[in-house]
């Protein structure tokens, strides 16, 4: 029997228009399953059942009169990061508890549009700072696979929703890796769209180039959908790209051709090295790309170390830059104190210098790559962690360089504002399995290229139907 929770939203939202069930009938499902498994994930701060449920049945008179929005009445929910009108948005800091926002993100405005019924609002850090999920709100968000583990972040409590079905998708945001970190350690697909695709309007800023939001699914097709809504730009966007030649949607469709790929798997960071799941993996991988026609060639990890450095004085002066008063300095997490106090010590040369070496850099190595089409890594450096792994020392300092060890591939795409999807291709062979995603990247704005490639993987190594068999509360997820 196919459960409502494991239909794809492109099932769902047909579903609907058959009038096979109701918005109504689909929200309260979900709602339900939230109800009963989120607090064991940690994956939500906020659930919106009375607003949620409203919003559903606005949806099923839409629908009744002969709405055309594609996604009618299937519900999501947005990271906790996200601008949402009249809806608690904590930015993962218990400083924030109370802040109800008065303007809608844009990408929460074109969500909605497209038809979407959000229930709440996702778990991340504090202020989205790190690769792991935990915060003074509600604590981690965990991976379904097994709660023990951290669901990886920013986007942490989106992927662990939509693993363990109490979301078909979810909008994520990743700035060094927030959406693929929490797709590879949940088991789901999630995709960093290029620079520019997705606007930071109208209060975000992109003054960096580092962050966008992208789509967190369990199929391709959903996420190519989810970027099609989203990939709208709004007037004073610095960097827009030009519209793609058709929907990403369509790309899902296409056939890629035959691709030439680079892959390597060591680190640009002295002393870190993969794991042997983790290079698993990307083998696995690489045969599989080759079985599909593609050529693989192995190349030595183009990225200096020196980009590390130049990374973290960006990455600190954005945060130091948030206006908190000294007064509450001492009420944040002592990550987000440790990035404030180094974001304090570069100096406005050091930023500028920064920001010039990482163009200067990935422009050069980008242009090298001329000669290839597509690029393949691991996702992570490790599978998903415990819990408490990454902060059991209390020193933030350890904190940092474990969550090097643990992500010491995805930031380099937010430096060169690549498009790079983690896929949820294997499984480590425990008793109880855990995701471990490789990643596939392509050139700047080819995000329809990678649409067709990971189809094309999809397609040859299905993925969607591979449920967490773990229990919560004597209840099968």
């Amino acid at each position: 029997m196919t459960h409502l929770h494991d239909l794809d939203a492109h099932d769902q939202a047909a579903a609907l228009r058959a009038r096979d069930v109701s918005s109504v009938e689909l929200v309260r499902h979900h709602l339900d399953r939230i109800d009963t498994h989120a607090t064991v994930l940690g994956a939500f701060v906020t659930v919106t059942h009375e607003r949620a449920l409203a919003r559903a049945a606005e949806a099923d008179a839409r629908i009744a009169a002969g709405d055309p929005a594609p996604f009618l009445g299937v519900p999501t929910a947005f990271k906790d990061l996200t601008s949402t009108t009249g809806v608690t948005t904590t930015m993962g800091s218990a400083l924030l508890r109370d802040q109800v926002p008065d303007v809608d993100a844009h990408v929460v405005t074109l969500v909605e549009r497209a038809g979407f019924v959000s229930l709440g609002k996702t778990n991340t850090p504090e202020f989205g700072l790190s690769s792991y999920t935990d915060n003074d709100l509600i604590g981690p968000a965990r991976t379904p696979w097994d709660p023990t583990r951290n669901a990886g972040g920013s986007s942490g409590g989106a992927a662990a929703a939509v693993a363990a079905r109490l979301l078909p998708l979810a909008p994520g945001s990743d700035g060094g890796g927030s959406i693929r970190i929490p797709a590879s350690a949940c088991g789901v697909f999630g995709f960093k769209p290029s620079r520019g695709r997705v606007s930071a309007g109208p209060v975000g800023s992109d003054w960096s180039g580092l962050a966008v939001d992208g789509p967190i699914a369990r199929t391709v097709r959903d996420a190519a959908a989810l970027l099609d809504a989203m990939a709208i730009p709004m007037p004073g966007d610095i960097r827009p790209l030009p519209a793609p030649d058709s929907a990403f949607i369509d790309a899902v469709g296409r056939d890629p051709g035959r691709l030439r790929i680079a892959r390597w798997s060591a680190t640009h960071l002295p002393g870190v090295t993969p794991s042997a799941e983790s290079v698993r993996a990307w083998e696995a991988a690489s045969h599989l790309l080759t079985s599909l026609g593609h050529e693989i060639v192995d190349i030595d990890n183009p990225f200096p170390r020196e980009l590390e450095t130049q990374f973290n004085i960006i990455w600190s002066s954005g945060i130091a830059s948030a206006p908190i008063p000294a007064e509450a300095e001492s009420l944040l997490r002592p990550n987000t104190q440790y990035w404030r106090a180094r974001g304090r010590e570069a100096t406005a040369v050091d930023l500028t210098a920064a920001l010039a070496y990482l163009e200067q850099t990935t422009r050069r190595i980008i242009t090298n790559w001329s000669d290839f089409d597509a690029f393949l890594t691991p996702t992570l450096g490790l599978p998903p962690q415990l819990v408490e792994w990454f902060n059991e020392s209390g020193d933030p300092v350890e904190d940092h360089r474990r969550e090097l060890d643990f992500t010491p591939y995805t930031g380099l795409y937010n430096m060169t504002g690549q498009p790079a999807a983690s896929l949820p291709l294997h499984w480590t062979d425990d008793a109880s399995p855990l995701p471990v995603g490789v990643m596939l990247a392509t050139h700047p704005g080819r995000d329809d290229l990678l649409f067709s490639l990971t189809a094309q993987v999809e397609a040859a190594a299905p993925w969607a139907d591979r449920m967490p068999p773990l229990r919560s509360g004597g209840t099968r997820w």
